[in-house]
């Protein structure tokens, strides 16, 4: 193998334009075909998967909508795999890793890496990662919320060469299938993967057979280069200082002690850096995140600042800076679990959210309730056959300086992501779903503009053999509001047993079992308030009313109109 050179030619802008499109509709094409192909709910139908091309040096040139929280990783998890091989690469080569102390999340997120090689010089590599629902560990799903070490939460693959000359290795293949609980699904998912691969492979094959080797080498810069000016452009327009956040993670998996974190933002000229020095030590339970994982919570909200709708690449991010010290929750290092490092990362991107929002107050809102509050269903089909339903919720999203927040939208880390159907949900496994709706009793943060509504869904089990884990933050700390808006409200689990009439409330549990006729409600917050209450306008406290979100007698407890008040409004 044969590294390629730094490229050298200046490359017209209508053919850098040219195979921009080519790059991205092959990125386009990788999702498509992992949403045909895989053979997992959490794949297909949550899209709990990214793809995306990267050059020699590790830097991302295309990636398709997906995960969030992948736009820094590919970048880590390339580069350590190119420095653990260097020259011992070659065509047909795919690699595998899971692994989150080399550029990875958690054990569940598989990456499956392809160099391209275009006459015997390496032109880029593919990588498609995407969530397994089991890949060993304690539990049914691999997630054990209680976790205290990486060696409970599943097999780990460290960037290993799962196949030469496009034949898979089977003894790699058989550790992998007798190290899980669902070998068909697990597999399945893993050839979808492939075929990925595969694709990107044939298309940047063809354009270099078109365009040249050295054409597209230089394409990749000029694609960075030109993101990189565009981000230098928007940060030198913010007004140079420091900018501070903290906040608090509400509980580990392992006990329910607050978690103080805290972030600096300075920007100066057209740099900024995040320092994440003064956050609390790596925590005994699994909501660490490692550093790949913290650098792409932060471009996550970096890239909603410079171009929320522009394609990612790296060029994007090259003012950016992250500094975080060593063995924080937020850098863990083995053999720390990090198998709910959403649940901390997420935390990352609200601090920097919050930090940048005086600064762009029609763009970051108020606090949301950031949880992707998952709960984990397991058990057995009537067919005796294991189940593992694994689903992140909506919630309420913050106000903004002129509006209100979103309703029932995905939380920050996981960006293009769904819910499953209610008829896909209810046709695969034994449960019925009571109850989907807003959380309207939770209520949200009053404001000038009030925050967005969180959501209600209601499991109810259809069998004997079936338990439930999770693990949720913000369930103490609620959302926080701007300028004098209130805090919005909590997330939680309640659980109604069959045996038992009062219902009890949870947000992380390792292992409750469940019976036919159980129930089960996921309830997520409601968005921070922007501004004083007393600003709002009495025909947004009207719609309010008319749709359903309050009554006549909340809207004078919450903002202090009468219903003479409101009929005045209407005249």
């Amino acid at each position: 193998m044969s590294n390629s050179p730094e490229p050298i030619k200046k490359v017209d802008p209508v053919t850098v334009e040219i195979l921009t499109g080519k790059l991205l509709a092959t990125v386009d094409e990788m999702g498509i075909i992992m949403t045909k192909t895989s053979m997992s709910p959490i794949v297909y139908e949550v899209l709990d998967f990214a793809c995306g091309i990267c050059a020699p040096n590790g830097d991302l040139i295309a990636q398709s909508n997906g995960i969030t929280l992948f736009t820094g990783t590919f970048s880590y998890q390339v580069r350590a795999l190119a420095a653990r091989y260097k020259d011992d690469m070659a065509t047909g080569d795919i690699f595998v890793t899971n692994d989150p102390f080399a550029g990875g999340t958690h054990p569940n997120d598989v990456a499956i890496i392809r160099p391209i090689f275009f006459e015997e010089q390496l032109l880029a590599y593919a990588i498609t990662v995407a969530h397994w629902l089991d890949i060993g560990g304690t539990v049914p799903g691999s997630l054990p919320v209680d976790a205290t070490s990486l060696f409970q939460e599943g097999l780990r693959l460290p960037g290993i060469r799962i196949a030469r000359e496009d034949k898979l290795n089977d003894d790699l293949v058989r550790l992998i299938e007798e190290n899980v609980r669902m070998p068909e699904l697990a597999m399945g998912d893993l050839r979808a993967q492939i075929a990925t691969v595969r694709i990107a492979e044939r298309n940047l094959r063809d354009a270099t057979q078109k365009y040249g080797f050295e054409t597209v080498s230089a394409a990749f810069s000029e694609i960075n280069e030109s993101s990189s000016q565009s981000s230098r452009r928007v940060i030198a327009e913010l007004p140079d200082g420091v900018y501070e956040a903290q906040d608090t993670i509400d509980g580990d998996g392992v006990t329910d002690d607050p978690i103080p974190v805290c972030v600096r933002i300075t920007i100066a000229g057209d740099h900024m850096t995040a320092d994440f020095t003064g956050c609390s030590p790596t925590t005994a339970g699994p909501v660490n995140c490692t550093r790949g994982a913290l650098e792409s919570a932060v471009k996550t909200v970096f890239k909603a600042l410079v171009d929320p709708s522009a394609p990612s690449n790296e060029g994007w991010f090259a003012p950016l800076d992250v500094i975080v010290p060593e063995g924080t929750v937020f850098s863990a290092a083995k053999p720390a679990p990090t198998g709910w490092y959403y649940e901390g990362s997420v935390h990352a991107s609200e601090l920097v959210w919050r930090a940048l929002a005086p600064l762009k107050p029609e763009q970051f809102s108020a606090g949301s309730y950031t949880s992707l509050t998952v709960l984990y269903l397991t058990g057995k089909k009537e067919n005796g056959d294991l189940f593992v339903h694994i689903e992140p919720q909506h919630g309420g999203w913050g106000a903004t300086s002129d509006r209100d927040g979103a309703n029932a939208l995905i939380a920050l880390t996981d960006g293009d992501t769904y819910n499953h159907s209610v008829e896909l949900l209810e046709a695969k496994l034994p449960v019925l779903v009571r109850r989907y709706g807003f959380n309207i009793e939770g209520g949200v943060g009053a404001g000038r503009h009030r925050g967005g509504y969180g959501l209600i869904r209601e499991y109810e089990m259809r069998t004997d053999e079936a338990s439930f884990f999770c693990g949720i933050s913000r369930n103490s700390t609620p959302p926080w509001g701007m300028e004098g808006g209130a805090v919005g409200s909590c997330n939680f689990v309640e659980v109604q047993t069959a045996a038992d009439s009062t219902p009890s409330r949870v947000h992380h549990h390792p292992n409750w079992q469940l019976q036919e006729g159980d129930h089960v409600k996921v309830v997520t917050g409601g968005g921070g308030g922007w501004g004083a209450s007393e600003d709002r306008s009495i025909t947004d406290i009207q719609t309010d009313i008319a749709d359903g979100f309050m009554t006549p007698e909340e809207a004078f407890e919450t903002y202090g109109l009468s219903q003479t008040a409101l009929k005045m409004g209407e005249e």
